[in-house]
């Protein structure tokens, strides 16, 4: 499909069908599954935020809270805590910049310290983000899960890509009659995230069905377990390529953006994809 539209918030504007748009990942955590503890300190976080954009990323995703499987949750105090350089990272890159947090106390916090988007991980509807969403007119990332633990696999009766399909036209309708514009919403279809291993290959294969014309789709591969099941990679650092290749997939099927680690090799991806696909 050929789609048209544009993800927009107080701050940006990305045009939809046009081109694909990398969100690269800051991970604020001691104990990410890919990368934590790499960047935990303020002035680390800063520095590989300039890096992320210096390497071509169209947004920036910082994360003060690990979604690995089995990793413990943590207080809107704790993540707040580990967010204080935002402001500093808003004021520093020119690219938007994304907080990913299910907690309104956060997500406040974030949009008041710079942030244009909330990437809401938890797979249900908040009536305290959509409020702020509406207040600060920003994008708003809602993503697909069962249940409040990435680990766990939900039985999905009609098949993974139905379930997801109803969860999308389920929030879309919710975040409409709230008054929120389809162009602050964002879609993820949450690969990794209470679904094993087939599920996120039958998901890849049949994405193309998760398009809304209008609305943005985004796709996070980047280092995910399944892919090293299929291509015998156990260390997600390993996963790079494999990670690149499986964003092509998903730029072939209709996604807007791909949220990534190795932001150089998506970017690389990326053009090449939207050359033979746009």
């Amino acid at each position: 499909m050929h789609k048209t539209g544009v993800f927009q918030g107080r701050n940006f504007s990305l045009p939809l069908g046009q081109k694909t748009y990398i969100m690269g990942i800051l991970n604020i955590t001691p104990d990410s599954f890919s990368d934590g503890g790499k960047y935990f300190t303020a002035s680390d976080a800063i520095v590989h935020a300039k890096e992320i954009e210096r390497d071509g990323a169209h947004i920036l995703d910082i994360g003060a809270v690990s979604t690995r499987p089995f990793s413990l949750p943590i207080s809107a105090d704790e993540e707040i805590e580990r967010l204080s350089c935002l402001s500093e990272i808003c004021q520093t890159v020119k690219i938007p910049v994304s907080v990913d947090t299910y907690q309104p106390k956060t997500a406040q916090y974030a949009l008041e310290n710079g942030a244009s988007i909330i990437n809401d991980v938890s797979g249900v509807f908040s009536e305290e983000i959509i409020q702020l969403v509406l207040q600060y007119q920003c994008g708003y990332i809602l993503m697909h899960r069962r249940g409040n633990r990435a680990e766990i696999d939900a039985e999905y009766p009609d098949g993974i890509t139905a379930d997801v399909n109803r969860f999308f036209d389920d929030m879309v309708n919710r975040c409409r009659n709230a008054g929120v514009p389809l162009s602050s919403l964002c879609l993820d279809p949450g690969y990794g995230f209470s679904k094993n291993n087939e599920d996120n290959r039958i998901l890849l294969q049949e994405a193309e069905s998760l398009n809304r014309d209008g609305i943005c789709l985004l796709t996070a591969l980047s280092r995910k377990r399944f892919l090293g099941a299929i291509t015998g990679q156990e260390k997600p650092e390993e996963r790079d390529l494999a990670s690149a290749v499986a964003g092509t997939i998903a730029i072939q099927k209709g996604s807007d953006i791909l949220r990534v680690h190795d932001v150089k090799s998506a970017v690389i991806a990326a053009k090449l994809a939207d050359a033979i696909y746009r």
